[in-house]
């Protein structure tokens, strides 16, 4: 049986190796604006990315070069030189957008297959027949494609691999084609700088057309959805406002057995370069957990729902591929910009395994979840620094002594100090240590 990919996002290069030791199948990234990311703090050189991909490939898996940028007439030679850096560096795809640079890429370095990016907005068998006949290998869908048009599609061209997005950010226009950023700030959501303006907050209006005033709306509005009787009721706080164009976050986790069983589908994508290292982490090891599952014959949604609630989100939605956009009234979140998760990071576990650096206050004493890669081995463990323990199928520290690297010895240590901590034995390269922020967790 040929298993899905899982395919997870690369920010940096620490991004990187963190989502491939938690289990995806491969990731990806890029270099400069063409990449639709050059916002992302901390981003890759040619010579980091070069090394993720060395190291991905030492793993046995794959790197995607994306390349989706859409380029002005002038940034043509800049965009040929970049193609053929890039190709130098042996990625194991290119993902594109525009059609031109799809021919561009294939006259330029012939050996790299093309991934279509989910900018393109291919949705049917036509569009998906053009870039096929093109040489592309894989398209990404557009988040609004239906799992029965991906089916469709896969029918009529079996060689044609599908890729859909199964988590992280929406976007409130479609699969990105938006200008509001540009409108409002001078920053271009195609030239990857988008400020995310659909997560700001807006204040209402009332005109009133005896006198052309406009009057602050500061009660509840109610909308009517098209081709939906019912009615959206958006609560407007006085001073703050609400969250209009706000998405949910795409969550999936429920629903891959319905997508595995479609046999249309041949790789999983999670959204999210520019989040933390901890959503990294945790969702290629959640979506691992759960294909792994599926192929096994067994299948745990909430288990998989509990591990994604840990990370920040502004709530979650299952999107477009099961059900159409018209019917479903769940899919804003009108009352903030982002939501707090179940849990938050205290610790994450330096690449030699032998310390951690403190991401949030920590005490002798306290109990710390270790969260490690899928299958790795957790040293049970007691000695003047600590213990290292399991309930049930969870492992857990508890700090006897907090020391430095410094040699130093602390009651406390606080996020942002700039020295590790030492642990009682050596953990996988990157591990997180959490806490609940709800009690009973």
């Amino acid at each position: 049986m040929k298993k899905v990919q899982l395919l997870s996002p690369a920010g940096n290069l620490t991004k990187l190796k963190i989502a491939l030791d938690f289990g995806a199948d491969a990731v990806y990234g890029g270099v400069s604006h063409f990449s639709l990311r050059n916002r992302a703090g901390k981003n890759f050189d040619f010579e980091t990315f070069e090394q993720g991909i060395s190291y991905a490939h030492s793993k046995n898996k794959k790197v995607y070069a994306a390349v989706n940028g859409f380029p002005f007439n002038h940034q043509i030679k800049l965009l040929e030189k970049h193609i053929s850096q890039m190709a130098e560096i042996k990625p194991d795809a290119f993902i594109i957008a525009a059609p031109g640079v799809v021919r561009l890429a294939k006259k330029l370095a012939p050996q790299i297959p093309i991934h279509l990016s989910t900018q393109a907005n291919v949705l049917n068998i036509l569009d998906a027949e053009v870039f096929y006949e093109m040489g592309v290998k894989r398209i990404v869908a557009a988040r609004e494609m239906s799992l029965k048009d991906a089916i469709e599609i896969k029918k009529h061209l079996p060689d044609l691999e599908i890729e859909i997005f199964v988590h992280g950010s929406m976007c409130f226009a479609f699969s990105g084609r938006c200008l509001i950023s540009s409108l409002q700030n001078g920053r271009v959501p195609n030239r990857g700088s988008c400020a995310n303006d659909c997560r700001f907050d807006y204040e209402y209006y009332v005109k009133d057309h005896e006198n052309d005033k406009l009057i602050p709306f500061t009660n509840e509005l109610y909308v009517k959805a098209p081709d939906n009787p019912a009615m959206i009721r958006i609560e407007e706080e006085e001073g703050v406002g609400s969250h209009i164009f706000n998405s949910k976050d795409l969550n999936l986790s429920g629903h891959l057995k319905e997508i595995l069983d479609s046999g249309a589908i041949d790789a999983l994508k999670i959204e999210g370069r520019t989040k933390s290292t901890y959503y990294a982490g945790i969702t290629a090891r959640t979506y691992k957990m759960a294909l792994q599952d599926y192929y096994e014959n067994k299948f745990h949604p909430e288990l998989y729902q509990n591990e994604l609630n840990t990370l920040k989100n502004r709530g979650f939605t299952d999107g477009y591929i099961i059900r159409r956009p018209y019917e479903k009234l769940d899919t804003q979140n009108h009352l903030t910009a982002i939501s707090e998760g179940s849990f938050q990071v205290s610790g994450e576990v330096l690449e030699n395994g032998e310390a951690f650096m403190c991401k949030y206050t920590t005490k002798k004493g306290d109990t710390l979840e270790i969260v490690a890669p899928l299958d790795s081995q957790i040293p049970l463990i007691e000695n003047e620094i600590g213990k290292i323990y399991q309930v049930n199928e969870k492992y857990y520290l508890t700090l006897h002594k907090i020391i430095t690297d410094e040699d130093k010895e602390l009651d406390v240590i606080h996020s942002g100090n700039i020295h590790s901590v030492k642990l009682p034995a050596k953990l996988p390269s990157y591990s997180f240590l959490r806490v609940p922020l709800i009690q009973g967790i």
